[in-house]
């Protein structure tokens, strides 16, 4: 394989590629992502290959392994062109009738298409699908297009213009007065304007400087840089590359947890590829600038997403913030003491597009505080879960409702976290906040990475608070006695209150310590802990009083508060919840209303999950 030497090989090699596309007859591309994936897309991928390859046709048929299509509710997803056919939850056993009435007879598989809940039709077409026709896919849209195996793909669909545009007409000051124009913000969680900070690392002093792409996600309830990293590696390094261009790094770093296995392979393949093409390393399409990008695996501590411990964790140290007051900031001294530019993976896949189309095209995307789109992992009591990507400003109802499809099984609608375990939780009466950073700070949470969780009327907010501060108390690195003591306190309150041992002045004790961590701790992760508490006790304390003035829990959900019983008039005696049961709890003969004997009951909830007729009463 050739080097490339200037930004006109690229071209011609883009042009060698789009000329094989032309040659090329049906395609079938099967989303392989870690949802996907985990619902048996490889099997189905396995099945395709098995199956052309027995019928030996005379025209080509390409299966292509894609990321992550976002639609993960639906998985495994199949779109076969031409035609752009859409299927959903297709298995092995459906392969033979695709490849025989839609890759031989372009024939849609009806049973296969997604139906509109609303309409009740069938979508054959994967844009008219509600949960994408009201995304805006600047980032996602070329996951389902393209292999992340073959650079090929990427370079075939523009990839790497953008780089070639900016080392052969644009100075770096142009490249970051563009990314200033664009309004970019980060995208990691605390929105600083990308411009700013990349003009403040072009102007400190000292050599060499750095890049580091914090790919670490700590929020469990994220996927969207994982998802990126998997299903588009080669955009996050060409933001990289433009990145470090702008700046002056010589070195830069992918930071990617371990747990994340699939990222981690195609990330590696990727910056093999983008090495061997001329894209890394020396003399970069002939520009005269030098770049290399490793991958760095993280160990997963939530804490490392903070700047300072991702900084320590590189270099080899205990994953830890540090402890000295800034500034300097590390895009003044960073890794090695040394300027050290850090954005996370969302915020450098923004950046060939706005390179290459202009910052004013992107500005005008969004609010007038916040520009752009934003990806949000959607999951929880929503009837669509997956990663949509829309125009900032849309709001808390148009995202759950019209992409997400409502809450599953006619319940109501409870609340909503955004920003993840650190994030806040906002009621019904915020439904028409448009998702931005300084409304959703206003309101009490923060946009974060993008974790979204829906909650419906059977979540019990105390609960909900107990939860996240509880996995925010473990990830602490415990340096800093505000975040170690005030977190373990809270929990220590929390605790009491959901044993039905409350006292109301632990309400006014709680925000005293929260009060405590923001002011007092080292990093964001101590300082944003005390959000879902917060926002519970702004939004529901008549929640917390009930648990405390009436040891109740009205969500049905805190153990020690609450009963079980069978409504007689609702059973039909199907003994679903019989079945179910873990400690033999609910007995009796057949045909019988069973009995649910309290002292075996441990209140786990699986005989109300499980019950299609709602005769599990809770008190």
């Amino acid at each position: 394989m050739k080097t490339l030497k200037s930004a006109e090989e690229l071209e011609v090699r883009r042009e060698q590629i789009a000329g094989a596309g032309h040659r090329e007859g049906a395609s079938v591309a099967v989303c392989c992502g870690t949802g996907c994936s985990a619902s048996g897309a490889r099997e189905v991928v396995a099945a395709f290959e098995e199956q052309l390859l027995q019928r030996e046709l005379e025209v080509p048929v390409l299966t292509r392994i894609t990321g992550c299509h976002g639609f993960c509710e639906q998985g495994p997803l199949v779109v076969v062109e031409p035609g752009n056919i859409f299927y959903c939850r297709v298995e092995p056993e459906d392969v033979p009738e695709i490849i025989e009435r839609t890759v031989l007879g372009a024939e849609a598989v009806e049973r296969l298409l997604y139906v509109d809940p609303v309409s009740g039709e069938p979508v054959q077409q994967e844009a008219e699908v509600p949960f994408y026709r009201g995304q805006k896919r600047l980032t996602l849209g070329w996951n389902g297009q393209i292999s992340p195996h073959r650079i090929e793909d990427y370079v075939g669909v523009g990839g790497y213009r953008a780089l070639a545009g900016a080392l052969g007409s644009l100075s770096p000051e142009q490249v970051i007065a563009n990314i200033k124009e664009s309004g970019l913000r980060g995208r990691g969680g605390g929105g600083f304007p990308a411009g700013r900070k990349w003009e403040l690392c072009r102007r400190a002093t000292g050599e060499p400087k750095y890049l580091i792409c914090n790919a670490d996600e700590g929020d469990p309830g994220c996927f969207q840089d994982r998802s990126l990293l998997e299903g588009n590696p080669h955009l996050v390094i060409e933001g990289a590359i433009i990145a470090a261009y702008a700046v002056g790094a010589a070195k830069g770093f992918i930071y990617v947890r371990n747990e994340y296995p699939l990222a981690v392979e195609h990330a590696g393949i990727a910056l093999v590829q983008a090495r061997e093409w001329g894209l890394l390393g020396e003399d970069i399409l002939g520009s005269g600038f030098d770049f290399e990008l490793q991958l760095t695996r993280g160990g997963g501590a939530f804490v490392c997403g903070e700047e300072t411990a991702l900084i320590s964790s590189i270099e080899g140290l205990s994953g830890e913030p540090n402890p000295r007051p800034r500034p300097p900031y590390p895009v003044e001294k960073g890794l090695w003491g040394k300027p050290t530019l850090i954005n996370n993976v969302k915020t450098l896949a923004a950046v060939p597009l706005i390179t290459e189309r202009g910052g004013a095209w992107y500005g005008q995307i969004g609010t007038a505080a916040s520009k752009g789109t934003m990806i949000f992992s959607l999951t929880g009591k929503v009837n669509n879960t997956g990663l949509v990507e829309v125009p900032m400003g849309m709001t808390l109802q148009q995202l759950i409702y019209e992409i997400g499809g409502g809450i599953p099984g006619g319940k109501e609608f409870k609340a909503v976290q955004t920003g993840g375990p650190a994030g806040g939780c906002l009621p019904a009466s915020k439904l028409d906040l448009p998702l931005d950073y300084e409304k959703l700070t206003e309101a009490g949470s923060i946009m974060g990475s993008g974790g979204m969780i829906v909650m419906d009327e059977r979540t019990c907010m105390v609960d909900v608070a107990r939860y996240f501060l509880s996995f925010t108390v473990d990830e602490s690195c415990g340096k800093c006695t505000p975040c170690r003591e005030g977190g373990r306190q809270m929990m220590a309150y929390l605790d009491e209150i959901t044993a039905g041992r409350g006292k109301p002045e632990y309400l006014e004790r709680l925000r005293e310590l929260a009060a405590a961590m923001q002011a007092g701790s080292l990093c964001a992760l101590g300082r944003l802990a005390p959000n879902p508490v917060l926002t519970t006790l702004r939004y529901f304390e008549d929640e917390y009083r009930v648990h405390i003035e009436e040891r109740r829990c009205p969500a049905g959900v805190c153990k020690e508060l609450i009963t079980y019983s069978i409504d007689e008039e609702a059973c039909t005696a199907c003994r679903r919840c019989n079945r179910h049961c873990p400690t033999g709890a609910i007995s009796g003969p057949k045909k019988e209303v069973p009995r649910l004997d309290p002292e075996l009951c441990i209140r786990c909830g699986i005989c109300r999950d499980v019950c299609r007729f709602d005769a599990i009463v809770v008190q």
